[in-house]
């Protein structure tokens, strides 16, 4: 192994132990290994910053502000809950939720389609008195499905697109995906209803233990006639940093103020609000100038200007490693934390103590313009509304439906490029004023974009430094005696790992030229191959970290890691064998 090669399998093992640590952005590792191997002489600046000139993450970023434009007018929220109807079997039900859901995801890139959805099932799980858990995590399986369907689906295949775009081939077609995704779509939503769905455990979700556990951290003060804290302000009364517990919300006759300013003065009567664990609130019952509302009782907070919000926290979120102090949340967001969860259990520590991280969920209170603030930002995954009315498709719905089918047949019809039309269709959203040009540019997931433009550096250094062939040497060598099957078995069996340790993405780039090196001995067509490996990385079931879909689905719907295993193992199986048959029979 040549100097070269040794050097990019070194950062390359620094990048993969970085990425399974989780402590900074991907985008930021796989920018970093580019860069370092830039400097490293082991490829040029113009294969480094290749990807930035690429169509993949231009068109990647469009996409998420055409996925913004159907999230906003309502597109697919209101035909959902409408097709989810009444109840009915649990059998039904799935599969009116599960089925339209993988042929939207076709159409629309997954990862923004299971954001919008995510609000909606919860709502309509609570009005029917259904679990969440039983469909959340199906939902974001069958997303993953329908996105292997066309090369809209999902980023992967864009990016796997664009790679093949940079090593002087034709980009992938629209449906050129479909002859592997087909299949494996096929039988991968026929085990998702046999076998995976029967799997997934009753959990209770973020929301619902936030409302049985709330007599354990809500409490209602009122300041005393006689008490030292009239005429001070919040800060200066000393209910700013209180030990274990927050002002959450301040009532008096002429409104409800929520959160607390520091700056609020407090006078005569107003009730105080208080959120924290219960031996903590009850201390506040021997503070002076304070007496409970109802004395050793707890108190719900209601209010007709406010509301209660579930939200995801991302991994490019500013609060993630923070504390909710040390992120100062409710001056940040005009919110107040009511219970944070992690793999589905609520938190019993001290919220201001606890440090955040990707996938935490927060219950939280705020105002009415929290959903329209936050929740098309890239802020939080997922901003889910409490017990909000069913959704409603705006006039413009029917423009943003009629985009987007004309940019898929335009697309697909080869009368413009994918990026051409994807543009297109993002430029009609703003034009047409169904957003602003600032809520479009808020609304795309710049660590995806960025991802992908820097990690074309890292699989040119991967190829060039002679890795990529090293590797498939030793790769076909150990598995020539299982013929084409086990090869491109062996090779999923590859994407899949690094897919559940890493991101679909950085497998997909890491893979691409590997893949590629084996696709001669394995006698498959490289583009065939390719298109195996962008189907392998974007399944993943067996992690709420290998695709983002399963991280937005991870705290609301209270599961637990071991969740991902039960219910993903017999359907990542089902797909990997799928996909090595498939090729094997078109080779």
């Amino acid at each position: 192994m040549e100097a070269n090669a040794l050097i990019t399998l070194l950062v390359l093992v620094l990048t993969l132990g970085a990425l399974i640590a989780d402590r900074f952005p991907p985008a930021g590792i796989v920018l970093s290994a580019t860069i370092s191997l830039l400097l490293f002489d082991v490829i040029t600046a113009k294969e480094a910053f290749a990807g930035f000139s690429n169509p993949a993450p231009l068109t990647v970023a469009a996409l998420f502000v055409v996925a913004a434009g159907a999230q906003r007018t309502g597109l697919l929220s209101a035909p959902l809950t409408k097709l989810l109807g009444r109840p009915g079997k649990p059998g039904v039900a799935h599969a009116r939720l599960l089925l339209p859901t993988a042929v939207a995801s076709a159409l629309l890139n997954n990862t923004p389609l299971v954001a919008i959805v995510i609000p909606d099932v919860l709502a309509w799980c609570r009005r029917n008195g259904r679990n969440g858990s039983r469909y959340l995590l199906p939902l974001s399986y069958a997303a993953i499905l329908g996105g292997t369907l066309t090369l809209l689906g999902t980023s992967t295949n864009l990016l796997v697109s664009g790679l093949l775009e940079e090593s002087g081939a034709e980009p992938l077609g629209v449906f050129e995906v479909t002859k592997i995704g087909a299949p494996v779509a096929f039988v991968g939503m026929i085990v998702l209803f046999g076998l995976s769905i029967p799997l997934i455990p009753n959990r209770q979700t973020a929301a619902d233990q936030a409302e049985d556990e709330a007599r354990s951290f809500l409490v209602e003060m009122r300041v005393t006639g006689d008490s030292s804290m009239n005429g001070k302000s919040v800060t200066n009364a000393g209910l700013r940093a209180l030990d274990g517990v927050y002002l959450a919300q301040l009532r008096r006759e002429g409104g409800t103020i929520a959160p607390v300013g520091p700056d609020e003065f407090l006078t005569e009567g107003d009730i105080l609000t208080f959120v924290g664990q219960v031996d903590n609130v009850l201390d506040l019952q021997r503070m002076p100038g304070l007496k409970s509302v109802v004395q050793d009782q707890v108190a719900s907070i209601d209010s007709v200007d406010r509301g209660l919000f579930e939200v995801v926290i991302g991994r490019m979120s500013p609060v993630a490693g923070l504390t909710l102090r040390e992120a100062d949340f409710r001056a940040r967001y005009g919110a107040a934390v009511l219970a944070i969860h992690r793999s589905g259990q609520r938190l019993d520590e001290k919220l201001g103590e606890v440090k955040l991280r990707h996938g935490d969920t927060l219950v939280l209170v705020a105002g009415d313009a929290f959903q329209r603030r936050y929740g098309q930002s890239r802020e939080f995954l997922v901003v889910a509304e409490l017990d909000a009315p069913a959704p409603v498709a705006d006039a413009k719905s029917s423009f943003v439906g009629i985009v987007i089918v004309g940019f898929i047949v335009l697309a697909a019809t080869g009368l413009v490029s994918t990026l051409e039309g994807a543009l297109l269709a993002a430029g009609a959203m703003v034009a047409a004023r169904v957003m602003t040009f600032s809520e479009a540019k808020r609304s795309i997931d710049l660590d995806v974009v960025l991802l992908i433009s820097a990690a074309f550096g890292l699989g040119a250094a991967v190829e060039a430094s002679g890795l990529a062939a090293d590797i498939a040497v030793g790769f076909t060598n150990a598995f020539e005696g299982f013929g084409t099957f086990g090869l491109v078995l062996g090779m999923v069996l590859a994407t899949t790992l690094l897919t559940e340790i890493v991101t679909n993405n950085a497998a997909a780039v890491v893979v691409f030229p590997i893949a590629l090196a084996v696709a001669g001995p394995a006698g498959v067509d490289p583009r065939l191959m390719a298109i195996a490996l962008a189907v392998a990385a974007s399944t993943s079931f067996l992690s709420p970290v290998g695709y983002q879909t399963n991280t937005m689905v991870y705290g609301p719907g209270g599961y637990r890691f071991v969740d991902y295993l039960r219910a993903g193992l017999p359907l990542s199986i089902a797909v990997q064998l799928t996909i090595a048959t498939t090729v094997t029979l078109m080779s």
